[in-house]
Order: structure tokens, then C-alpha cells, then sequence
């Protein structure tokens, strides 16, 4: 039974759907639009708004919700330096919340691509409203 299991089935067990959940965040806070599933999509724009929702207040307790949200400062490590990436909850802060001061919410828009060719699974593309 599905008791208090609320949303959709992503990855095989709650602990790799939140995984997964985490990764398209910062993949979306960090290029600013990926293509994934539409049921993907559609879980992580929940997540994605409530960060920014975060960002616009910008006070310590915000900051340290993002960093919650993403997994911790520590998991972020950028590929190409191998170092800590300790600017994505200052990035969401400075850069990507102050775009959206006077929008009340739904920050990202969802375009659906179509099929995808192996397993038929609905494609879209997620990105943030300008």
C-alpha cells in the first residue's frame, strides 16, 4: 500500500529518487535548462521553485535550506577543478533570484520535445522563465 508515499516513482527506492531529484536541481541550477523526462521534469520543478523561493529571501537560514536542498556543500564538486564548488547557493542568491523579485512563483516552463526513440519515454525540455 501507498500510504503517505506522496509524488511520483523516481529510481528504484526513496533514497536514489531523492538522489536523482538533487542531481536534475543542481543540473538545472547550474546550465539553466536540461532535457529529461516529463515525469522527472515535473517533480524537480517543485524542488527547483522552492530553492529560489529560498534565494529571493537571502538571509542565513535561506542559505543554509539551499545547501540542504542540494546535498550539502560538500557533494558539490566541480569536474573540471576538483575542487569544492561552494557557489551555488551564492550563485541561486545573487544571480539567479534576483531575476525573479517581482514573479510571485512558477519560475520554469516545460517544452515538450516528443517521444524518445528507445523506450518511448515523453521528453522535455526544463528551463527557466526570462
Amino acid at each position: 500500500m501507498r500510504h503517505l508515499k506522496k509524488g511520483r516513482q523516481i529510481g528504484s527506492d526513496a533514497a536514489h529518487g531523492k538522489a536523482i531529484l538533487r542531481s536534475l536541481a543542481l543540473a538545472l541550477l547550474t546550465h539553466e535548462r536540461i532535457k529529461t523526462t516529463e515525469m522527472r521534469a515535473k517533480e524537480v520543478r517543485g524542488l527547483v521553485d522552492r530553492i529560489i523561493t529560498w534565494g529571493k529571501k537571502g538571509d542565513v537560514h535561506s542559505r543554509r535550506l539551499i545547501i540542504a536542498a542540494l546535498g550539502g556543500e560538500k557533494k558539490l564538486i566541480n569536474p573540471a577543478t576538483g575542487k569544492q564548488d561552494l557557489e551555488m547557493s551564492y550563485r541561486v542568491i545573487h544571480d539567479i533570484a534576483p531575476r525573479f523579485a517581482e514573479r510571485p512563483g512558477g519560475y520554469t516552463r516545460i517544452l515538450k520535445l516528443g517521444p524518445r526513440k528507445g523506450d518511448n519515454a515523453s521528453m522535455v525540455i526544463l528551463e527557466f522563465v526570462e
